[in-house]
């Protein structure tokens, strides 16, 4: 299975992104094979509009069925919804360090988005 994480770096000490829709990058970690691999997502850093649904479209063409960011706003929320991607929030320094707490079953899924559009 895999998970994305929102970051501005490519490896898993990156600290997590708390924004969703308009962090710099992806990583996509894939738990079967224990590897990941990082995507590119600055077409939508400085978007004006549709930042989240962009990332959110981009996320599940990754194939991840989980998301972990720091926040998620309420289009981006619906579309990753929609294409059956569970949505956590970590507050997790780092991406590993994210990864670690859901591998431990610490992170609770998300029961909407938790900040309004066009959040920075």
């Amino acid at each position: 299975m895999k998970i994305a994480f929102s970051t501005p770096g490519s490896k898993l000490d990156a600290p997590l992104d708390t924004r969703f829709g308009r962090a710099a990058k992806f990583i996509i970690y894939d738990l079967d094979s224990e590897t990941f691999e990082v995507m590119d997502n600055r077409q939508n850093l400085n978007a004006a509009q549709g930042a989240g649904i962009q990332s959110a479209e981009t996320v599940a063409r990754s194939g991840a069925k989980v998301l972990v960011s720091g926040h998620c706003g309420p289009k981006a929320f619906r579309v990753l919804q929609a294409a059956g991607i569970q949505i956590f929030y970590s507050e997790g320094p780092t991406v590993a360090a994210a990864l670690e707490s859901y591998r431990q079953g610490s992170l609770a899924e998300a029961a909407g988005a938790d900040v309004e559009g066009h959040w920075v």
